[in-house]
């Protein structure tokens, strides 16, 4: 396993071509905007090291025996599913924000099994690629960013129906040692941050969209990828000279990116799907499912921090014992712990696949994300109630740094007697960060949109729900006769 230092050093060796705000980045490790979020994930292989996380950050490869960090691990049981869960909940207290890793893990599972059985139906070799590929991975313990989300175009046509056949990514050549592909993965979770990207289909296709049902993977620093780095509410507050209180969250953060693929050539090894369309639902149903348990841990634990903040914030203006208020931290509470539970129940319910790794409850796994399009959004609401409009209307850390103004913002922002005006403005502008800046995007709007909007959920548990079974059930406890 890598050290944070030797991933820190491993990424520097990637002449990614990236831009943000226009221009073209240089150097991507200390770049004041991306540099929180490359923290983020650097935390990932720190406490991998640290014997306290072991149990959580470890595991022990399938494929090779060794000891791996979790997020290259292929699910072995529902155990593995649980402590995955647990982690991702761990890594959210810790961060306040995405760690980007996530992703990788699901698209690996979802590949996986779903090439262990499009070989058995179509003779080909998809899933021993996948699996020389993946021990490579784990063996240099590498960031993968799962690419599944295309720009979709019209949302109304299919791939192939498109005015514009660059709208979903798909195969514009076809050689003797491997394919080209052309279009774009948008909203790609720390695309920046990873060494490689693992490309997937993103609806279920038909015969006619073929060239569009392709997966593989290639080095990020492949020719003819760039990334143009996603925007963020108050992101350019980083930019500031020695921006602390601002920042909300001065040390981590997320990022998402519009991937761009020009022509870019993929060698035979690192394809594990060129066509073969009636695997491609599969795949994504796995991968989405897979996706959406993980929100049932990580979306939580930034919970927990904001409700932390909400709390305090609360004794800072010297209101804790309101019993509105407590009653309000109280639902907090219910709403983030209900997400938890539906993440945990998804795992515990798990089976194992005819590849041999584990897979979710489906049906459990999109109602987690169909409650985390919800609740966060209510914890918001509740967060930024009880923290007041001040959060909103707070000064600069700069009018705070001024000493012509600093008396006076410390005397007349001040809550309770014992505790610094400085600090009353640190925990608000925690929950700003969390619920309006920066870790919006790994929280709040993201919650909404990431691993599909809240109708995906509701057509899979249209699908899983068995609603025959439950009439059934109703017209025998009624004494309902079946109709000869």
């Amino acid at each position: 396993m890598k050290t944070k230092e030797e991933y820190i050093e491993s990424l520097k060796e990637k002449n990614m071509d990236v831009y943000v705000m226009g221009e073209k980045v240089e150097d991507t490790i200390n770049h004041p905007i991306i540099a929180p979020s490359l923290n983020s994930v650097a935390l990932t292989y720190e406490l991998a090291e640290d014997e306290e996380y072991e149990e959580l950050m470890t595991a022990t490869s399938s494929l090779t025996g060794k000891k791996i960090n979790r997020f290259t691990h292929l699910h072995q049981s529902t155990d593995d599913l649980v402590k995955k869960v647990k982690m991702q909940r761990m890594l959210g207290q810790k961060t306040a924000s995405c760690f980007q890793r996530c992703v990788g893990m699901d698209a690996a599972n979802a590949v996986f099994s779903t090439t262990f059985e499009c070989d058995e139906k179509h003779g080909t070799n998809y899933h021993e690629r996948f699996r020389k590929y993946w021990t490579l991975v784990q063996e240099n313990d590498w960031v993968v960013d799962g690419a599944m989300t295309d720009p979709k175009g019209d949302r109304g046509k299919s791939p192939s129906q498109q005015s514009d056949p660059d709208m979903y990514l798909r195969i514009v050549e076809r050689r003797e040692d491997g394919i080209v592909v052309r279009g774009a993965k948008a909203h790609q979770t720390g695309m920046v941050n990873s060494h490689e990207v693992m490309v997937m289909p993103t609806v279920a296709m038909r015969e006619e969209d073929k060239d569009y049902a392709v997966a593989f993977s290639v080095s990020v620093d492949t020719p003819g990828i760039f990334m143009i780095y996603g925007r963020q509410s108050c992101d350019t507050r980083k930019l500031e000279k020695d921006a602390d209180i601002d920042l909300g969250n001065k040390n981590y953060g997320g990022h998402e990116a519009l991937v761009i693929f020009e022509d870019v050539f993929v060698p035979n090894d690192r394809i594990f799907m060129a066509g073969e369309y009636d695997f491609s639902g599969m795949l994504v149903e796995r991968f989405a499912s897979y996706h959406r348990q993980s929100y049932g841990g990580c979306k939580c634990g930034v919970g927990d921090v904001l409700i932390g903040a909400t709390a305090v914030s609360a004794e800072y203006n010297g209101v804790q014992k309101a019993s509105h208020i407590k009653d309000k931290l109280i639902e907090m509470n219910h709403l983030n712990e209900t997400i938890y539970s539906c993440g945990i129940a998804c795992s515990c319910q798990g089976k194992k696949l005819p590849a041999g790794n584990y897979y979710v409850d489906t049906l459990l796994a999109n109602v987690c994300k169909q409650n985390v399009t919800r609740f966060p959004y209510e914890i918001t609401r509740l967060a930024e109630d009880i923290a007041g409009g001040l959060m909103v209307t707070l000064p600069s850390e700069m009018d705070y740094n001024n000493p012509e103004l600093r008396a006076y913002i410390d005397k007349y922002l001040k809550g309770v007697d014992e505790i610094s005006t400085e600090d009353r403005m640190r925990i608000l502008r925690l929950i700003e960060n969390i619920t309006l800046g920066t870790a919006a995007v790994g929280y709040r709007t993201e919650s909404m949109h990431g691993a599909g909007s809240p109708q995906a959920q509701r057509i899979m548990i249209a699908r899983q729900a068995n609603m025959e079974e439950k009439k059934e059930q109703a017209k025998k406890i009624a004494g309902i006769k079946k109709k000869k």
